[in-house]
Parts: C-alpha cells; sequence; structure tokens
C-alpha cells in the first residue's frame, strides 16, 4: 500500500484552510477542483453537485468542461454517488461504465480517473469531484496514496460545498422575502389613503393579504374631485371597484392591479361601467396565462338617488343589508374576466339604498374562510357578524365586527386566501 507522501499532506492540508477561508458557492468549487488536480498531480478535475430534488449530478465548474446533468443511476460519477466509494480506474476506455461522449465532444482524451464522492456531516451526498490523468512523471494511475488525499480533500470540501450552498439559499431567501416586502408596500400604496366623504354616506374598505402580497384590489374615487375638497365631494358620484385575481402572491397581485389600474384609467375617460368591463376583459384576455382569470365588481354610487349600479363579473355574492335586517342577495351579471373575449354584459337593476340600508362588497376570502374542521365562515356569518352591530353603527365598525367573528370561528387557522371588502351605508334618518 503507497501511502500518502508529506508534501501531498502539507498541500492538502493548506487547502482546507482556504476552504474555510470563504462561502461563496462560485470560489469554493474552483479551490476544490484546482485543489484536487494541484493535490493528486493531475490534468483536470470537475466536481459535479448533487441535486437531491432531481437525483442528478451536475456540473457547473471544471477543467474544459461545459455545463452538464444526469441521472445518478449513469456513469462512473453515479456510481460514486450511489456507493459513497472512491472508484479509481486506471484504463478508462478499458471500463464499460466510462461514457466517452464528453471526450469526443472537447477534443480531450482521459486516460486514467480517480472518482470521490464528497460527503458531508452525516454522510450526506453533496457531490462528486472527479480527477483526469495522472501526471506521467509522478505515476502511470492513482494510487492509494492519492486516494487518502483525495479523502482529506473530500470531506472538508463536502463541509464547504455544503455550507456555500446552504448560506447561498439562505441570501437568496432573503432577497425574495425584501423584494416581497416593497411589492407588498407599493400594492398597498396604490389603494386610496383616504376615503371620499359623501354627504349622508359612510364608506369604510379593507385589504388584508394572506401572504406579503394579495391577488386582491379595490378602488374608492370620485373622478375630476380632489379627496381633500369635501365640499366638491359630497353630492358627486363614487365610482369603486374591488378585483379578485386567481391564487395569491407576486402574480395574482400584478393582476389585480392591472384591473385597478385599467378601471381608474377608464373612468377617468368617462367610459361607462358596460365598456370598462369590456376593454378590461379584452386586454385581461390578451395578457393572463391560460386558466387565469380576475373576477371583478365596478360600481357606481349616485348620493342623489341612492343607487349603485354595476357590472359583477363573476365576482358575488352582493349583499344589500337592509335597515330592518333582511338581506338582497344577487349573484355575478356577468363571467369573470380574462377568460373569454366573447364577453357580455346583462344590464341589471340597479341597487337602492334607503336609510339605514349597507352595501356589502367582500371577496371570497372572508366567505371561504375555513376553520380547523374546514368549515367555511359562508355568507349567514357574515349577515350575523353586521347584524349584531345594531342599526347605528359605522361602516368601519361593521368591518371590525366580521374581522372579529371570523378571528373567533377560525381558531387560530392561517387564512388561505386574501380578505378585501368594502362597505358602504346610507345613514339612518337622524
Amino acid at each position: 500500500m503507497i501511502e500518502a507522501s508529506a508534501g501531498a499532506l502539507m498541500r492538502a492540508f493548506a487547502v482546507l484552510e482556504r476552504l474555510q477561508a470563504t462561502n461563496d458557492l462560485a470560489e469554493v468549487l474552483n479551490l476544490v477542483i484546482n485543489a484536487m488536480r494541484d493535490g493528486l498531480h493531475a490534468e483536470r478535475a470537475s466536481v459535479f453537485q448533487f441535486d437531491d430534488k432531481t437525483s442528478e449530478l451536475f456540473m457547473s465548474q471544471g477543467h474544459g468542461a461545459t455545463e452538464i446533468r444526469f441521472p445518478i443511476t449513469k456513469g462512473i460519477a453515479g456510481e460514486a454517488a450511489r456507493t459513497r466509494s472512491i472508484l479509481n480506474i486506471p484504463d478508462c476506455y478499458a471500463d464499460g461504465r466510462f461514457n466517452p461522449e464528453v471526450d469526443r465532444k472537447t477534443g480531450f482524451r482521459t486516460r486514467n480517473m480517480l472518482t470521490i464522492p464528497l460527503l458531508s456531516s452525516g454522510g450526506t451526498l453533496e457531490g462528486v469531484a472527479q480527477v483526469l490523468n495522472k501526471d506521467p512523471d509522478k505515476g502511470s494511475c492513482f494510487d492509494t496514496g492519492d486516494e487518502t488525499v483525495a479523502r482529506i480533500l473530500s470531506v472538508q470540501a463536502a463541509i464547504a460545498l455544503r455550507r456555500a450552498k446552504l448560506l447561498q439559499a439562505e441570501a437568496r431567501k432573503n432577497k425574495i422575502e425584501h423584494d416581497l416586502s416593497i411589492a407588498r408596500k407599493i400594492q398597498q400604496a396604490g389603494f386610496p389613503k383616504r376615503l371620499p366623504q359623501i354627504d349622508g354616506y359612510d364608506l369604510a374598505a379593507v385589504s388584508q393579504p394572506a401572504e406579503e402580497t394579495g391577488g386582491d384590489a379595490y378602488d374608492m374615487f370620485q373622478p375630476g374631485i380632489d379627496v381633500d375638497d369635501l365640499e366638491a365631494g359630497k353630492a358627486a358620484p363614487l365610482l369603486f371597484a374591488l378585483g379578485d385575481a386567481t391564487g395569491h402572491g407576486i402574480g395574482p397581485a400584478l393582476s389585480a392591479g392591472q384591473f385597478r389600474a385599467m378601471f381608474r384609467m377608464g373612468a377617468r375617460l368617462d367610459a361607462d361601467l358596460p365598456l370598462i368591463a369590456r376593454q378590461v376583459n379584452a386586454q385581461l384576455c390578451n395578457d393572463l396565462p391560460m386558466g387565469r382569470f380576475v373576477t371583478a365588481f365596478m360600481g357606481t354610487l349616485d348620493p342623489l338617488e341612492h343607487t349603485i349600479r354595476y357590472v359583477a363579473a363573476g365576482q358575488a355574492p352582493i349583499i344589500l343589508l337592509k335597515a330592518n335586517g333582511e338581506a338582497e342577495i344577487r349573484d355575478a351579471s356577468a363571467m369573470p374576466l380574462g377568460l373569454d373575449a366573447d364577453f357580455t354584459v346583462d344590464e341589471v337593476e340597479p341597487f337602492r339604498l334607503e336609510p339605514g340600508d349597507s352595501f356589502l362588497l367582500i371577496s371570497d376570502g372572508f366567505f371561504e374562510a375555513l376553520d380547523p374542521d374546514h368549515d367555511q365562515f359562508g355568507t349567514d356569518r357574515v349577515l350575523d357578524a353586521v347584524r349584531t352591530c345594531g342599526t347605528r353603527a359605522s361602516a368601519g365598525a361593521m368591518l371590525e365586527a366580521i374581522a372579529a367573528s371570523i378571528r373567533v370561528f377560525v381558531r387560530g387557522r392561517p387564512f388561505d386566501d386574501d380578505q378585501t371588502a368594502i362597505i358602504i351605508r346610507r345613514l339612518p334618518n337622524p
């Protein structure tokens, strides 16, 4: 048995010290391949990382090689990964396991090879290192002394590789969380900072995403009137909308934000609700991937006629809670937006608000909230929560009552969907 030379061991320990000094994955890989090549007097070296999700080995860094990916059921590297053992191949072309395809592509000829599994603590496979072509002046092929040096290098290389990958994943996670935090601030900043003040009415709205960003969006404004101009806004029509994109998170947040922006632009151009709905649908049909859509309510409150005209594109139920406690519940008046370019809007009778009536526009994140037994909160519980407030409660108090009732109902279970609501209440007579 040929033992490793003192010089080889000293070179190995010097490499180990450098591996401890960096956490950069690319630098760790570069150090490992250079250490394997130089420490074992070889012509080339490469490192295959192990992808435990796909059970594949892949190489992004190596001497004279491009990226390669293959399952661990194939090749010499795959066998070393499966058996967790060093494979010393003195004549590669005489070994049936050797794949000469890479040689043919690169013009390189592999004579002999040492393949070393990189195992971190607990025997976790981090990858496989391969060292090619022992320097003829140092021997005709790799010997047991080289295997000893390889073992020393492989253990520390695996630990360094594991540490670098974990830190890289943590840095990526932190960046994603930071970006999501910025996206949430941008989304929330797009919602009305102050609600209009309308004579004889009380307004309230809320939007709470299930994640950092949500697939819900809402808007309430009076076209052409500054929200600070209280006198001008007291009798002006109010436009309002609620959009709920399928899913929640970044993608649906973009869709919901696009809906809100198009709705507001249509209103600024003085288009009527059916026209806005048709144009928004046409654009979303072009933009959204197959299977994605937005349910939406677009409405106009006339505070002089006390009516709400609307288009409910897949958004339901729509509730008018009367002052006497009775509820008028309507279904959607059109299909969701973004599903079909052949979009029609049926004319529907406006809601009429009498003194003390409340209009409830609520996304399905409220109705479909689940308790630990997977029972839904439902429409009746929403109505019960509002009715308990009394006939003279504010719109904000009604929202708080719904939220409090849901918190009791779910018993600590996290919400699966975004929760957005608008309440428009006509004040009762003095």
